[in-house]
């Protein structure tokens, strides 16, 4: 499992709003491009994702397998059976935000050989982990603004 954590001086819940909020995913991650709810948000939902890396795209379905509001939300991706999630923690009036990530199978055949190849430029372990902490810097960046919405 990897994970990486951020202080954020803004409420679990504004925090909250935003990690749940996967409309919003293209706004902060180097690799999504858009979210969209197939349903209302919630334990059991599913939202599909639209991701892109270089001249690659390709489509994601989740389905949330936490929702714990303001504490703890995660999703499993069907496509590359990865589980991402968030922890949010109340730390003397801030919130200590953790993005983490596992895998919880065998990547398919087609994604196992575009990393391989060498398709993605760095190892796929280290895009996911910087993409995680640039997410995560993107997030406090707009917690802090106050444009949770």
């Amino acid at each position: 499992m990897d994970e990486v954590t951020v202080q954020v001086d803004a409420t679990r819940e504004s925090v909250w709003r935003l990690v749940t909020d996967v409309t919003r995913y293209g706004e902060w991650s180097p690799e999504n491009r858009r979210g969209r709810w197939t349903g209302e948000p919630g334990l059991g939902a599913v939202f599909k994702g639209t991701n892109r890396h270089g001249i690659m795209q390709w489509t994601t379905k989740c389905t949330v397998i936490e929702y714990e509001p303001p504490s703890r939300f995660a999703f499993e991706v069907a496509e590359s059976r990865m589980r991402w999630g968030y922890r949010l923690e109340e730390v003397d009036g801030r919130t200590r935000l953790t993005e983490w990530r596992e895998r919880v199978g065998e990547s398919p055949l087609p994604i196992r050989m575009i990393i391989a190849l060498g398709l993605l430029g760095k190892p796929r372990e280290k895009l996911l982990v910087d993409g995680m902490r640039k997410t995560l810097e993107r997030v406090k960046q707009t917690a802090e603004s106050g444009l949770t919405r």
